[in-house]
């Protein structure tokens, strides 16, 4: 009798109970709560809308010249004054260079103030790219110039000095607008690869060949006399990349086919130790000509591997490595996946596009990459749209793309060159600044599902900074896998690419639905760190000694 009093008596809670929680579950809906859980992403969320804030920001400038600016316009995105808000550096071509320090509030509008010095206000700037060389927590920054490459060394509070004598390395005097960098092996610095165009004459006029471009490996805390990686087939994009996952990083390198005649794209093999070389046919490497101008990378299919999307004029390419190979060996599946972009996407134009700046990021934060392409004639050819907006595609759940850049509300017809998608107001929304051949650069606040009264969230996010200690401070080179319920998304750190300009900051994924997630890193040197539980919503660090992530929230203002 008491064996069936307990039993009966635990049916009764367990009904009780399942009642209690059917009613917290109906609470939570009808007051806007989702229940706790990791559940995985399995529907496209609506686009964000953008709310265009440059003037307001305070924020004046564009990037001018004449055709040795008709390439290049980059932006670094970086925090200078370790507040974790990222800061602009941003191109001026013939004009000044010109560095803008966030003062953005949190959630707010977007507000930016200039931050002059002749260190840092540099004529015949291409672009730039931020990383700490020297291992001292503060970011420096490669300028990329027509003429001699200037390195500057942060020294913290936005300040930088001239570093090329002191760290022995030789800026050269070419045209450049490309740059990449990796760790190798036990190096205390940076191995550094600079991509160059055009090669000129004294008087800047063309000699109808393309510069060699340029590796520099470290001695030291000093660098060795530079590498030729030729032939050069004039670059405007380079990345380094792990694109087998072997841990050694290949160089993919975007070559303008408009000055060369037998060129082609590139992938050079960089190993530790090893002199660079050129992958071969025998390798798998196919013979691709088309007018390279920026590269992004991402893994889209899953595999572990990352997709390699290439802009040019006419279509662009996604590349994807053969099923089952073990070399370099690609196949595109741009149209496959609705990526090519090869005219705009709007409008009465019938003629083909220019594109420039890719770069995949999640901007709905519902699990999803996206793809945002900038856009622009090179200057007034005849033969490709004068009217080019940028595009946004938004990913969808079966790997293809959907174009949202009008329902964003970012639909524009300037020349955009360099872009960069960041959360500039640190409230989980990636934000979009746009730098344009002679008008003001674009700077757009992402509100959500609001409008310009006021932000709505989106999906739900997390914001994601790894450290180490030794030279690599930021662990260029790793790998994070973030897992959503059964989902995973796996992405790579790594420094180069887009076109004339990157990012060093807070690492940006969105969740969907999911209130948490988990985090794994293959560290720079391929060891694996363990699974790490974080809530959503949330700025993490993941240090490599640790076996829990740190939260970090933005001070009260």
């Amino acid at each position: 009798m008491l064996e069936r009093d307990d039993g009966w008596a635990r049916a009764v809670w367990l009904i009780i109970g399942a009642v209690l929680a059917s009613a917290a579950v109906t609470t939570a809906v009808l007051f806007g709560f989702a229940p706790l859980g990791t559940k995985t992403p399995d529907v496209a969320m609506d686009p964000p809308h953008f709310v265009e804030q440059a003037v307001a920001a305070g924020i004046d400038h564009s990037y001018d010249g004449a055709w040795t600016f008709f390439v290049g316009g980059g932006v670094a995105v970086f925090d200078c004054n370790a507040d974790r808000k990222p800061d602009l550096f941003l191109a001026g071509g013939s004009g000044a260079s010109a560095l803008y320090r966030n003062e953005s509030p949190i959630g707010g509008d977007l507000q930016f103030a200039a931050a002059p010095s002749p260190v840092t206000d540099l004529i015949d700037v291409t672009g730039a790219y931020p990383l700490d060389i020297d291992g001292d927590n503060n970011s420096d920054l490669v300028v990329l110039r027509l003429g001699e490459n200037v390195v500057l060394r942060g020294l913290g509070d936005c300040k930088f000095e001239r570093a090329n004598e002191a760290w022995g390395i030789d800026g050269g005097n070419d045209w450049t607008a490309a740059f990449s960098a990796t760790w190798e092996g036990p190096a205390t610095r940076p191995t550094l690869a600079f991509g160059n165009y055009v090669a000129l004459d004294q008087d800047n006029g063309q000699t109808g060949t393309c510069s060699d471009n340029l590796l520099m490996r470290p001695e030291g805390t000093s660098y060795a006399e530079p590498i030729g990686l030729s032939p050069g087939w004039c670059t405007l994009s380079i990345l380094f990349s792990d694109w087998d996952r072997s841990g050694r990083r290949g160089l993919r390198v975007a070559n303008d086919k408009h000055y060369y005649r037998d060129g082609e794209e590139q992938l050079w093999r960089i190993a530790e130790g090893e002199a660079p070389r050129l992958y071969t046919r025998a390798e798998g490497w196919k013979k691709m000509q088309i007018w390279g101008m920026g590269i992004a990378s991402f893994d889209l299919t899953g595999d572990g591997l990352p997709e390699v999307f290439i802009t040019s004029q006419g279509d662009n390419k996604l590349q994807s490595l053969t099923e089952g190979s073990a070399q370099p060996s690609y196949t595109d599946i741009a149209i496959r996946r609705g990526v090519t972009a090869h005219r705009p996407f709007t409008g009465d134009q019938i003629y083909p596009s220019t594109a420039w700046h890719p770069e995949f990021q999640d901007v709905n934060n519902d699990g999803f990459i996206d793809l945002f392409i900038s856009k622009g004639n090179v200057d007034a050819m005849p033969e490709y749209a004068a009217e080019d907006p940028n595009n946004l595609f938004l990913g969808q759940p079966d790997g293809t793309f959907t174009e949202s850049a009008q329902t964003a509300g970012i639909l524009s017809f300037g020349r955009t060159r360099g872009a960069a998608l960041a959360d500039f107001n640190l409230d989980g929304m990636l934000d979009l600044v746009e730098v344009n051949r002679s008008e003001n650069i674009k700077l757009w606040r992402s509100v959500g599902w609001g409008d310009a009264s006021g932000p709505v969230p989106m999906g739900a996010w997390i914001g994601i900074q790894l450290e180490q200690a030794g030279p690599n401070r930021n662990a260029i080179g790793s790998w994070i896998e973030v897992k959503i319920g059964d989902y995973t998304i796996e992405r790579e750190v790594t420094v180069g690419g887009g076109h004339a300009g990157g990012q060093l900051g807070w690492i940006h994924f969105g969740l969907g639905k999911a209130d948490r997630a988990e985090i794994r890193v293959q560290w720079p040197d391929g060891e694996v760190g363990p699974w790490i539980k974080v809530k959503a919503d949330q700025f993490w660090t993941i240090e490599r000694a640790g076996s829990e992530a740190r939260p970090w929230e933005p001070p009260p203002e």
